[in-house]
């Protein structure tokens, strides 16, 4: 029989989101950092406001798939935000904008800052730059619609390399 699940009281935790620069400094709240970019300022200034010792949690992004041309393709289509500079990425007030911003993403720009096809080597250039940066617990996010085949993949190919 399946373990029973947790009760809600220990699930309640609040974690402060580094999207912007600001919301670090609310770490005072907050019992840990979630983080979309692999940026080592980003944890210094966290743990400069009272962090040290919390965990510090980032979001990988990568677009598992057989054909990297193709997950390229995909990554653009599905998620073009991600590489959407600056804070034209986080502060735009409906939508249609961020759909406008994403006009100005091309393939390219999407893949640099996501891991796209089956080649192991690039989705971990990816992970390692969170990690690198002191990053102690990730999410990967997959994009696309292989998702059985990203699980596989990360089961056979990734998670073994940090055993």
């Amino acid at each position: 029989a399946p373990a029973a699940p947790p009760s809600r009281a220990s699930l309640t935790r609040l974690a402060v989101s580094s999207r912007r620069r600001q919301r670090v400094d609310y770490v005072r709240i907050g019992e840990g950092l979630i983080a979309v970019a692999p940026k080592a300022a980003t944890i210094e200034k966290f743990e400069e406001a009272g962090g040290g010792g919390k965990p510090r949690v980032a979001e990988p992004h990568v677009c598992y798939g057989d054909d990297e041309a193709k997950m390229r393709k995909v990554a653009h289509e599905w998620w073009p935000n991600i590489a959407i500079q600056g804070e034209l990425g986080q502060e735009l007030p409906a939508p249609a904008h961020f759909e406008q911003a994403a006009e100005m993403v091309s393939k390219d720009d999407v893949a640099e800052v996501v891991a796209c096809g089956p080649d192991p080597e690039a989705h971990m250039q990816v992970i390692n730059k969170y990690v690198d940066v002191g990053y102690e617990h990730l999410v990967v996010h997959q994009i696309g619609p292989d998702q059985e085949g990203f699980f596989n993949f990360y089961e056979e190919e990734i998670l073994p390399t940090f055993s």
